[in-house]
Parts: structure tokens; C-alpha cells; sequence
């Protein structure tokens, strides 16, 4: 079976530099798992490794949208394990790296995206719906009956909430729970789910420092580029915590100081979730990194990948 290695945690947690040094002792490649990071031209904002910073590294599935196009999970699956593939026939082992959460379960739990279910009017009639009355109108309407896709889906991926509320009428299920139900039984990957930790008050200091340091390295220069370039809030690509709050400012809407605070408080709240996730996950191992020296933390992973 195709074996790989995936290193996740929480956004700020260190997952990136781990990666790197791993992938130098162990012949790996990088596969970024980062809702942001395929975005060209989204680079301070999420946080993508500079190419000093890969040290040679060969990354994959960075800068490879333009940031006018919408992205979703069954994409990235698409993309991800023909990568994977090539890395193993190179004979090199794939890492997949990153924190957004359903990119990687669609991979390792080889999620079916086919439209088995389908209503081609019902398709057409919110489709209408969100020309007469707007896609927030339509996106609304899920709030009762998909609060997860309502909560996670922006109201602008227009093509991903008609999707949520097909499903919803045609199984009374929630597009997860209908997901979850149409898994393969037999797993894709022979995988090592590596989750890197450390305590909650120093992982919200290194979310908060790390939102400092985007601020002076240009955060707001690049958003008003590409707002220059016509992006809005309206765009998938801004909807990434950091780009949506400095739009915002940019458009009047909130003072400097209380963007700085909203883009660190939901930063702080996105780590929660993704903890929460985390935790939900069977067969991974933690890593505390703020206990284990980095020799330590590679070496653990090296055995863990070896067994």
C-alpha cells in the first residue's frame, strides 16, 4: 500500500519548519495542505514558506491558482494523490503538510465527491434564486439544516452551498454526515497521522506574535495589491482570516487597532477548531513540541514512519 507521512496541528504550531528538516533526513518531498497557500500572490498573509526558508525542499501544490478562482476539497484530493504518486514512483516519500483539515481527510479517507445524488431542477431553481435575491439569501438558507457547511462554506462558492442544500433535500443528511456514509471501506494510504501540539497559552502567544510579524513584513501592502488587482471579500481567496480583516479596514469598516485584535482573536478560534478536529481522529499521534527537543520530534516521526 502507498505509505506517507502527514504533519498537522494548529495554525502557528511549527508544522512547517518540522517538515523541512524532516523531509531532509528522510528523502521527503512537501505536499502544502493550505486552503491559502495555492493562491499566487496570497504569501504573508498565509504564512507560505519562502524559498530560502524551504532550504531545497522540493513543495508542491503552492502558488497554483490565481486568486480570482474558487478551490475546494475534491480538487485538491485530485491534485494531492496524483502528486503523491509521483513523489513514491521518484522514490521518495510524499509529507503532506498544513492545517486545513478536510483537504487532508479527503486524501487519507478518499472522500467520493461524484454527484450521485443529484436534482438538476432543484440545481436551477436555488441557482435563479440567487440571481433574484443574492447568494447570501441562498447560502441562508442552509443555516437550518447544514450548520457546518453554513458555517464553513463562504456565501460567494455559490456551486458549494447549491451542492450542501441538494444533498440535504435529496438524503435529509448533512453533506459531512452523507460524505462519511459514501468513504471507501478499505483506507488509500498506509499513513502516519502526526498532530504537533504544546501548551494553549504559549501556542495563542505564537499566533499573536505571528500576526505582529506579518503586520511588519507587509501584511497590508499585499491586500491593498490585491485589492488594486479587483479582489474583494466576495472572492474565495479573501475569505482566509487575515485577508478579510485587512479588506475591511482597508474599506472603512474598522479602525487599525481593532482589526490587528479581530485578525488575532479569530486566529486564536480557527486553532480551537482545528484542536477540536484534531482530537476526532483516529489513529494519530500527538507531539508536544515545547517538551521534545527538534532531534527528538524528527526522530520520534522517523520511527513512527518506519513501523
Amino acid at each position: 500500500m502507498r505509505k506517507l507521512l502527514i504533519i498537522t496541528g494548529p495554525t502557528a504550531v511549527g508544522k512547517t519548519k518540522i517538515a523541512i528538516n524532516l523531509a531532509k533526513k528522510i528523502n521527503g518531498e512537501i505536499i502544502s495542505c493550505d486552503s491559502m497557500q495555492i493562491y499566487k500572490n496570497l504569501n504573508i498573509g498565509s504564512a507560505k514558506a519562502t524559498e530560502e526558508e524551504m532550504e531545497g525542499i522540493e513543495h508542491h501544490l503552492i502558488d497554483i491558482k490565481s486568486p480570482f478562482e474558487n478551490f475546494d476539497a475534491s480538487m485538491f484530493k485530485e491534485l494531492c494523490v496524483k502528486k503523491i504518486d509521483e513523489i513514491l514512483n521518484r522514490e521518495r516519500v510524499p509529507i503532506l503538510t498544513g492545517g486545513t483539515m478536510m483537504y487532508i481527510d479527503s486524501v487519507i479517507n478518499d472522500y467520493d465527491f461524484t454527484d450521485a445524488v443529484k436534482d438538476d431542477e432543484y440545481r436551477k431553481y436555488l441557482s435563479d434564486l440567487a440571481d433574484d435575491h443574492g447568494k447570501e439569501y441562498v447560502h441562508s438558507l442552509l443555516k437550518d439544516k447544514d450548520i457546518e457547511s453554513y458555517n464553513s462554506i463562504p456565501f460567494n462558492n455559490l456551486k458549494r452551498v447549491i451542492r450542501a442544500l441538494e444533498v440535504y433535500k435529496l438524503t435529509k443528511k448533512t453533506i459531512g454526515e452523507y460524505k462519511l456514509e459514501n468513504l471507501k471501506k478499505s483506507p488509500a494510504f498506509d499513513y502516519r497521522y502526526i498532530v504537533l501540539n504544546m501548551n494553549r497559552e504559549c501556542l495563542y502567544n505564537k499566533i499573536n506574535s505571528r500576526i505582529d510579524k506579518m503586520l511588519e513584513d507587509g501584511l497590508v501592502d499585499e491586500v491593498i495589491g490585491l485589492k488594486n488587482m479587483g479582489l474583494t471579500t466576495m472572492h474565495q481567496s479573501m475569505q482566509g482570516i487575515g485577508y478579510k480583516e485587512v479588506l475591511e479596514y482597508l474599506d472603512g469598516k474598522m479602525e487599525y487597532d481593532a482589526m490587528v485584535l479581530l485578525i488575532k482573536k479569530r486566529s486564536r478560534n480557527y486553532a480551537k477548531r482545528q484542536l477540536t478536529w484534531f482530537r476526532n481522529v483516529k489513529n494519530s499521534t500527538y507531539i508536544n513540541i515545547d517538551e521534545e527537543t527538534e532531534f527528538n520530534i524528527i526522530k520520534k516521526i522517523i520511527c513512527l514512519y518506519e513501523t
